[in-house]
């Protein structure tokens, strides 16, 4: 304790970010001079013996979709890039009780929509393993920020595997919390029966440490869960001889990229030394849920999205027009503010989930997707009955290269099929490190645990990182 302060700490992470910020692209906004102002007050209460939770002082990124007071948050879209917001989201003004320090505001994929955060209309991130791959997405900018040093932790947001997948990319751990773990409020909402907030750090103890800090009911978010939670760091304690993992064989099938499918073996095998008991098992509904989830949180999108309209915030063509113009309707309006503000991902999304909601497709698609979800949930919900975890891939293959997906939306898509499950069921699951493939790229194992489970997979996670150092090697950015 008090071997480094908060300003110096803080001046650290400056002087990191100057020298590779250049080469990855992880911010779209820093906040230096607020920055040191919070590391100041920091080390005051800790001088005064006043000191507010255990990330007193310590720099974090949040994701460009999370709402911070006066200071711009964009969704990485051309149609907020000005947006100031009044007010503070829950989950930053949580992190601002508890001391910590905002470096600055992290690049996503625009309105975290995609999965490798080239779908950025500001910029495009590289991963710090390897700066001509992908870092994933949509939450890659936090990823990325976390893995190179940028910040000690980092918030994303996962709607169908948006912090799990980067985590797994950039060799960092990151946990996607139950639905109504962590308050939505002041969110940006993609798909708001899906959308989840959740940490970046570099080892599980952080992000259980971090966690007990974000969680919680909220007022303000009706879908938050009720009562006492657990110290999250206390549930790190103990073995798991005897404890039960489940291995989903549809997780393991076609498509799995052979290296990954070695390192997820060889993380099986570590488990099991351990002293837990791994079994495979069975999920067969999984081959809908990636269909399942795009035809519901498109839908949802479309819906959400239709509150930028270049009439009460955000761009619009008025702004370049005189005010008295009677020559422009406002169908014009909506139509050309919203035609310049969107990239093309957020307006696919419309497209699909308007055809997914309209009359005479409703029933055959959103109604039978919303049954489907059901079907899943209580899958998942009898499986946990039997496995306290199960042990899956993050992804089927290793960081892409930049824009070898980019004109196959399809392709893009299913870079989620093995994280979208989880957010269909609403389960909390974890993507910690487990090892490089032999181009010495990151490959993460996804521990998936019961609603409300976090504590489970964060012990599992806990026990694997004692007995491993994967999650302590980092990438040499040239």
């Amino acid at each position: 304790m008090g071997e480094i302060t908060s300003v110096e700490l803080t001046e650290a992470i400056f002087v990191r970010i100057d020298e590779v910020e250049s080469k990855v692209g992880a911010y779209i906004t820093l906040c230096k001079e607020k920055a040191m102002e919070m590391a100041k007050a920091s080390d005051e209460r800790r001088k005064n013996g006043k000191i507010l939770s255990q990330i007193d002082g310590i720099p974090v990124a949040v994701k460009d979709i999370i709402l911070t007071k006066d200071i711009k948050t964009t969704a990485a879209s051309k149609i907020l890039e000005d947006f100031i917001p009044p007010y503070n989201a829950t989950v930053y003004k949580r992190l601002e009780l508890s001391g910590c320090v905002l470096i600055g505001k992290t690049n996503l994929d625009e309105f975290a929509m995609g999965s490798s955060t080239e779908n950025s209309a500001l910029a495009v991130t590289k991963n710090p393993w390897a700066i001509d791959r992908v870092p994933g997405g949509s939450s890659g900018g936090s990823a990325a920020a976390v893995a190179a040093d940028e910040c000690l932790f980092a918030l994303g947001t996962d709607t169908g595997g948006s912090i799990r997948q980067p985590a797994s990319f950039c060799s960092v751990t990151g946990l996607k919390v139950s639905y109504g773990l962590v308050s939505r409020y002041g969110v940006m909402s993609y798909a708001s029966s899906f959308d989840t907030i959740g940490p970046f750090a570099k080892s599980v103890e952080d992000i259980a440490i971090i966690l007990n800090s974000i969680a919680g009911n909220d007022k303000k978010d009706a879908t938050t869960v009720q009562g006492e939670l657990p110290d999250y760091s206390e549930c790190l304690a103990g073995d798991i001889k005897g404890k039960k993992i489940g291995i989903p064989k549809e997780y393991y099938g076609e498509g799995l990229d052979h290296e990954v499918a070695e390192i997820l073996e060889q993380t099986k095998k570590k488990f099991e030394e351990l002293g837990a008991i791994v079994e495979e098992v069975s999920l067969p509904l999984t081959h809908y849920a990636i269909a399942t989830y795009y035809i519901l949180a498109k839908s949802e999108a479309s819906s959400n999205l239709s509150r930028y309209d270049g009439i009460r915030f955000g761009h619009s063509v008025l702004k370049s027009q005189k005010i008295n113009d009677k020559s422009q309707t406002l169908e014009q309006v909506y139509l050309e503010s919203r035609s310049e503000g969107f990239g093309p991902e957020p307006k696919r999304s419309i497209m699909m989930g308007t055809h997914a909601l309209s009359s005479g497709y409703f029933d055959a698609y959103y109604k039978n997707a919303a049954k489907v979800r059901t079907k899943i949930r209580k899958e998942f919900e009898n499986i946990f009955k039997e496995y306290d975890i199960l042990l899956t891939p993050v992804s089927p293959f290793p960081a892409f290269r930049i824009g070898e997906k980019l004109a196959d939306p399809l392709s893009m898509y299913l870079a989620d099929v093995d994280t979208a499950p989880v957010n269909v069921a609403g389960v909390p699951a974890l993507s910690m490190p487990a090892g490089l493939t032999s181009d010495g790229l990151p490959v993460g194992a996804q521990l998936i645990g019961p609603m409300f489970g976090e504590e489970k997979i964060l012990q599992f996670g806990y026990a694997y990182q004692l007995a491993t150092d994967f999650h302590k090697k980092k990438p040499f950015i040239r």
